[in-house]
């Protein structure tokens, strides 16, 4: 019984350092958990730069452009140095496609629902409902 359990430790601690983290990165997710997982995906850190509804957030790590849809839809009013929580997924852009954006004091401004097509893709043009100002 002893040298079964001088085996098993012996060869888990062989093993165990094979396991590298970037394959812990990599783990296999099946199709049926990927609805329990939220969408999107969450970043915080200090606009740099705004343009319009586009602006750069910087999380000390590196820097990411975020758009928060066309300005005509719906105007967001930010500032250099602000801090922000924006939620969204990253586009074939690159960019990150905003949800939602959180403010340092808790406000939060809605862009888009997380699924299906932004409300604005129907173009300046189109007659449906608009957001609340």
């Amino acid at each position: 019984m002893m040298k079964q359990s001088i085996l098993l430790g012996l060869s888990l601690a062989t093993v165990v350092p094979l396991i590298q983290p970037s394959d812990l990165a990599h783990a296999q997710i099946k199709i049926r958990d990927l609805q329990q997982i939220a969408p999107g995906i969450s970043v915080s850190g200090r606009v740099t730069s705004v343009v319009g509804n586009s602006f750069v957030l910087d999380d000390g790590s590196g820097q990411l452009i975020v758009d928060a849809g066309p300005h005509w839809w719906q105007p967001i009013d930010l500032t250099v140095g602000e801090q922000l929580t924006v939620t969204g997924k990253v586009g074939r852009s690159g960019k990150l496609d905003a949800f939602s954006i959180t403010r340092s004091n808790g406000s939060v401004i809605n862009i888009r629902p997380a699924a299906g097509s932004p409300p604005w893709a129907g173009g300046p043009n189109w007659r449906g409902p608009r957001p609340r100002r």
